[in-house]
């Protein structure tokens, strides 16, 4: 028996076991695994951004976004803001020692909720737009 000294490469042979392990398909990789390099669908993203529609989506999303964003970071901080402006109205019981500070805090969950439902709707509209932008871009280029 010959031992050999340990080399320092622990894949010494191109295609030995210990490489990546193959994933087990023949055929081309799934869009999802392909890297920039591989992508033969490659879209020329400053004509997209040059479409009237693409402009439209990006400013309905603003129209959403924005002012949702500013209502939210408000009312968040409005609870601290009141404790330390107006404690005696927080302090004000509502139902036993339940008072205003308590049903304000528990209010930013639901509104939470409320902006996050009222944006997963405002989401498919942009979806649809987006959808139809890429059909847009589809037909130009045929």
């Amino acid at each position: 028996m010959v031992h050999e000294p340990p080399s320092s490469d622990p894949t010494p042979d191109t295609g030995a076991a210990t490489d990546v392990a193959p994933l087990g398909r023949s055929g081309a990789k799934p869009a999802h695994e392909r890297t920039a390099d591989e992508d033969i669908d490659v879209a020329d993203w400053e004509r997209v951004a040059a479409l009237a529609e693409f402009k439209a989506l990006l400013a309905a999303k603003r129209k959403f976004i924005v002012p949702a964003t500013i209502f939210f970071i408000v009312y968040y901080f409005a609870l601290p803001v009141f404790v330390g402006y107006a404690p005696r109205l927080m302090a004000t019981k509502v139902a036993g020692v339940v008072n205003v500070a308590y049903l304000f805090a528990l209010s930013q969950f639901v509104v939470a909720w409320v902006v996050a439902a009222l944006y997963v709707r405002a989401a498919a509209r942009f979806d649809a737009m987006a959808h139809r932008i890429v059909e847009t871009f589809k037909a130009r280029n045929r």
